[in-house]
Formats: structure tokens, sequence, C-alpha cells
């Protein structure tokens, strides 16, 4: 089963896309538009991940939407690898380890969407070290190889200005 997952780099984009979100949901033309492939090569893979359980297809009208399966017994460990390809664990665990009272952790925006492209917009809720925060996103930067932008709130601000964080796309991690 796990040889079907690895075996393109179609279908680690796939991945990538599809499990750093799950509540992500895509039709087939908008991920073939996003990853310059053509329709035809792109459901090869939609259709042998959705076979094999790792996707969900859901019929709307004439287009199929595909999205991570979370019920698949393997979801967590796909999920757990593909964070750990983008390096997200990593700054999660650094984060938290020498902050302060951190509330929650979003990450926002194109990450958020499953879009890997290169800039990790992360909201820390609580009441932490600024300047420790600012220090682990440098550090974390060298270390996954992409630009981390960091904004960091209180739980009062946060709770002011939610509607304003949520809509931006996000995944809360924490």
């Amino acid at each position: 089963m796990l040889t079907q997952l690895f075996t393109s780099k179609t279908r680690i984009k796939l991945l990538l896309k599809l499990f750093l979100n799950p509540g992500v949901s895509c039709y087939l033309r908008e991920l073939a538009k996003e990853f310059a492939l053509s329709p035809n090569a792109l459901k090869e893979e939609l259709d042998s991940l959705s076979s094999a359980g790792y996707l969900e297809r859901e019929q709307n009208g004439r287009s199929s939407y595909f999205r991570a399966n979370t019920g698949h017994p393997f979801y967590p460990e796909i999920s757990s690898i593909v964070r750990k390809t983008i390096g997200i664990d990593q700054l999660l665990d650094e984060v938290l380890a020498s902050l302060g009272k951190v509330e929650a952790v979003y990450i926002l925006d194109d990450y958020a969407l499953g879009k890997d492209t290169g800039l990790i917009d992360l909201l820390v809720v609580g009441e932490v070290d600024r300047t420790r925060l600012d220090e682990l996103a440098s550090i974390a930067e060298s270390k996954i190889n992409r630009k981390v932008r960091v904004l960091a709130v209180d739980t009062a601000e946060f709770s002011r200005c939610r509607d304003i964080f949520v809509k931006r796309p996000n995944w809360k991690i924490l």
C-alpha cells in the first residue's frame, strides 16, 4: 500500500497540497493549472490515490473534488510525513518549548491552503517572549530552508481581531 504513495513528483505535490490542510478540497482542473500538468496525467494520480483510500472523492455536478481521507488508518502517518517534509513539526516544537504561555498556533495563507511557496505565515496567540520568537523563527528558517513570517498577539487582541484572522486561510495546529 505505501509503495503507491511516493512514486512520482506529482504524487508528492498532491500529498503536500491535500495533507497539509485536510479541510482543502480541490478539483482536477484547478490542480492541473496549479501544478502545470495536463489534466489526464493528474487524473491518473488522483484516481490511484482515491482507489487506495488515501483521498476522498466527491462528485459535484460534472466536477470531482478531492481531499485527504482523514478516516484512513495511515492518515496520521502521512500527515506527519508531509509536515516533516516542510519542517512545520520542527518549527512548532521549537516555538512551544521556550516561548511562554502559548494558547494557539495557526499556519496562515498559502501553507494553510497546502501551497509550498517558501513562505510560512505563523500566528502565535498567547503571552510569549517576542524576542525569543524572532530568534526561533530565524533558526527555523535556516533549518527548513523557508522564510518564516511570525505574528504574535495576546489572547485579548486575538479575541478582538478573531474575525480578521480567521477570514484568512488558516490551519490551527495547536
